[in-house]
Parts: structure tokens; C-alpha cells; sequence
């Protein structure tokens, strides 16, 4: 071969290698997921692996590979997965999402360590878990909803619906439902297998809180299930001339728009992503696209289901004064608030004021049976008094505006059941400040 023929071959395999290594970040991030810390109550703290320890934590922050979430005396956190199912962590507990990813197939798979302290599973079955904790392994890819706890010295998986198998050093036992087995740490972890589940204190929170997804997550024609109940429950989709199919908070107000409250977070690998402070906060911001609509103000229109956005898109001609949001310069990695910042969660006073321009923050979920009246009131007046509870509290009924509800737990509201995207209902805009 010719010294220029060997440099042209040495041009074109240098060339290649280097587009070869510039692709592999590319295809290392195909393979990544993104998940959501879709509640908080109390005090919850997470550690992004951004190089700062553990941080206080609050809704809607993304949650990538490596992550770590960890619950104190009274903090509770759930974490919602892209189909829809749901991890709850219970006081003082700690876990790592050790792999978030995909299979060659295209399968999602997602590995959790229980570090320590309780925590509830409602998996649906769409993908694959595998849950570690002390020195076993629940492994399921259908549906099942169980309790883990785990100790320095045993551990208990209760099952309430389906069955998993768990696999330890001393082999492998089927739970199934409505039993529960118990794994001596002290002893081999030698297992026993007790035919009924014990009560504990917060079973109540997380039947509330699956009741409360399985109701308004009906009828979800999208992709995508994480984010979708809190949707219809905080608002609702209507069919708008020259526009299709959009979406809008209740108690949206004159001047409110959907990039007021939040903050930018930091993930290696990923840079800022910015998250919205609003409970319903999550699938608007990372798919589809924003629109100031005359005469409707900001909706939000579902697509681009392909593209998960880091920072939310918004199109169409923009109000006179708007800020676009901006990201933090390179080269940070803190938290930076927008507005009133990352919100967490706290138990409601009993009585509760709703005004225009809160968009649904400070409304826990649940604690209001059906705020689509509450938003025809607040269009009318400005704001509402309502009597509200605790977020999925067995103390007290569940209310509406200002009609306290009957029984105990969590109770279904008197709205109809959530409508499927692409359906229209009537009560979309009636908050709209421009469109009273």
C-alpha cells in the first residue's frame, strides 16, 4: 500500500473511530430513563450524584440512575414510573434506583435497592423490577402491589394483590397473595411463610393513594401513564377550534403562566432539567408544547411523545412581557429556585382558600372531592373557602367545597371518571382570567 493510500486509510479509520466515540454518549443516553419523584410530604432528601451529598427534595424532581431517596421521622415520598406504577417510601426509609435503563428489546428495567426502612410496590406489570433488600431479591414482570421491610436483622414482604418470588441465600419462596413471609438476617435468612398480611399504620396512605391513581388515571390514551392522574384530577382537556386537543389547570387566573414557579436541577449527564412546582407538574413539562391561547390563556397541547424534554416547550405567539425560562449557566450544579421554587407537601389546614392564579398548588391530592365545581366558584368570585383534608387521611372523610364527605378513607369523587385525552369537557377554561 502507498504512504498515500495508508494515509487516506489511517484519515478514514481515525474518522471513524471518532464518530464511533463521539455516538457512544448518544446511545448511552437511548438507554438511559427518567422517571418521577411524583410526591412529598415532610422532609424527604435526594442525592442526584451531582457531587453535593443529599439535598431536600421536593416534587416533580427527575429521577435518573444512581439516585438515592431517602425519607426522615414523618416524610413520605412516592415515585412514579413511566407506565404508571408507584414506589412509597415510608418514614426513615432509604433507596438507590440502581439501574434505570432499557433491554436490547426495548424493555424497560428498573433495579431498586431498599436500603433500609419500608416501602410499598404497586407494580402494573408493563415492565421489569427487581427490588434488593437485605440479603434478598423480589424479581416480578407482572403485576403485583406488596410491602417491603427491611432491617439489620430481618425483613418481611407482604403481598396484597397477585404474588412475587423472592430469592435470598437460602433459595427462593413464592409470596402469594395475602400472605406474608419473614427472613431471619441472624439465621441464614431462613424463611417463614405466615398466611395472612399484619396491618400496619400506613397501609391506609397507600391504598388511598393507589385508589387515587387508579380513578383518574382511567381512560389515559397516551404513552404514557406517570403524571397522567394528577392531570386529570387538577384540570382537564377540551377540544379548542384551530388547536385540537388541549390541556388546562383549574384556577389558572389572569396573568398565570405555566413557567412561574419551579427550579432547575442538576444531573450529571444531563445537565439542568427544570422542574415545575405544580402537583400536576410533570408530563406538560416534559412532553408536548405550550400555548398562550386568546381569549384561554395557557394550555398545554399533548404530542411529541419521542422526545422528553429537559426544558418545556412552548410555541405559538408569546404574551406581551413573558420571560422564557433560562437555564443556569454551566459549570453549577445547585439548585436554583424560579419563583416560589421547588414546593413540598404539607398537610392543609382545615379550612382552605383557593384563588385564582394558584393553578392547584397547595391543594394536596385528594383532599378535595371535585375540583372542577370548586374551579366554577373561583371563576366567579376570585377565590373559595373550602374545607379540606389531610392528603389521603383515614381521620377524616374526604370533602369537596365546603361539603364535608362521609365514612373514612379515601372516597371517590362526585365528577365523572377522567376523561381520555382527545374528549372535551366543559369546565377546561372556566378559570381563565380572560375568559370569565
Amino acid at each position: 500500500m502507498s504512504k498515500l493510500s495508508l494515509s487516506r486509510f489511517s484519515a478514514v479509520v481515525l474518522t471513524a473511530t471518532a464518530c464511533a466515540l463521539v455516538a457512544l454518549p448518544a446511545l448511552a443516553d437511548s438507554q438511559a430513563r427518567i422517571v418521577r419523584l411524583s410526591d412529598v410530604q415532610g422532609s424527604v432528601q435526594i442525592d442526584k450524584n451531582a457531587g453535593i451529598g443529599f439535598e431536600s427534595a421536593f416534587v416533580n424532581l427527575p429521577i435518573t440512575q444512581g439516585t438515592q431517596v431517602r425519607t426522615h421521622d414523618r416524610g413520605r415520598a412516592e415515585i412514579e414510573f413511566e407506565d404508571g406504577s408507584t414506589l412509597r417510601l415510608t418514614p426513615n426509609t432509604t433507596v438507590e434506583f440502581s439501574t434505570l435503563g432499557l433491554s436490547d428489546s426495548g424493555k424497560r428495567i428498573s433495579e431498586i435497592n431498599l436500603v433500609e426502612g419500608m416501602a410499598y410496590v404497586n407494580w402494573l406489570g408493563k415492565d421489569d423490577l427487581s427490588l434488593n433488600f437485605s440479603h434478598e431479591r423480589v424479581s416480578i414482570d407482572r403485576a403485583a402491589h406488596f410491602r417491603v421491610e427491611a432491617s439489620s436483622e430481618i425483613a418481611h414482604v407482604a403481598v396484597f394483590k397477585g404474588d412475587v418470588d423472592v430469592e435470598g441465600p437460602a433459595g427462593k419462596v413464592m409470596v402469594e397473595k395475602k400472605k406474608t413471609a419473614t427472613f431471619d438476617l441472624a439465621d441464614n435468612d431462613k424463611s417463614t411463610l405466615a398466611n395472612n398480611v399484619q396491618e400496619e399504620a400506613l397501609d391506609s396512605w397507600d391504598k388511598e393513594a393507589s385508589a387515587y391513581h387508579d380513578q383518574y388515571a382511567k381512560n389515559n390514551s397516551s404513552p404514557y401513564g406517570y403524571g397522567m392522574s394528577d392531570m386529570n384530577y387538577y384540570g382537564a382537556y377540551s377540544n379548542v377550534p384551530g388547536y385540537g386537543t388541549m390541556w388546562q389547570p383549574y384556577f389558572t387566573g389572569v396573568g398565570w403562566n405555566p413557567f412561574m414557579d419551579g427550579a432547575w436541577s442538576f444531573y450529571p449527564g444531563f445537565g439542568y432539567m427544570f422542574a415545575s412546582a405544580y402537583p400536576w407538574g410533570w408530563m406538560p413539562y416534559r412532553y408536548g408544547s405550550w400555548m398562550s391561547v386568546p381569549g384561554m390563556g395557557w394550555m398545554w397541547q399533548p404530542g411529541g411523545w419521542n422526545s422528553w424534554l429537559t426544558i418545556p416547550r412552548y410555541t405559538g405567539t408569546l404574551p406581551i412581557n413573558f420571560h422564557p425560562l433560562v437555564a443556569p449557566a454551566a459549570g453549577t450544579v445547585r439548585t436554583v429556585a424560579v419563583g416560589r421554587g421547588g414546593v413540598v407537601s404539607a398537610a392543609p389546614p382545615s379550612h382552605l382558600v383557593v384563588n385564582a392564579g394558584s393553578a392547584g398548588m397547595g391543594i394536596p391530592r385528594g383532599s378535595l372531592g371535585n375540583l372542577s365545581h370548586v374551579n366554577h366558584q373561583v371563576a366567579k368570585s376570585g377565590s373559595v373557602e373550602v374545607r379540606s383534608a389531610p392528603q389521603f387521611s383515614t381521620s377524616s372523610g374526604r370533602t369537596s367545597a365546603g361539603t364535608s364527605s362521609r365514612g373514612s378513607g379515601y372516597s371517590q369523587p362526585r365528577s365523572t371518571a377522567a376523561p381520555s385525552m382527545g374528549h372535551s369537557t366543559s369546565s377546561a377554561h372556566s378559570s381563565s382570567g380572560t375568559h370569565r
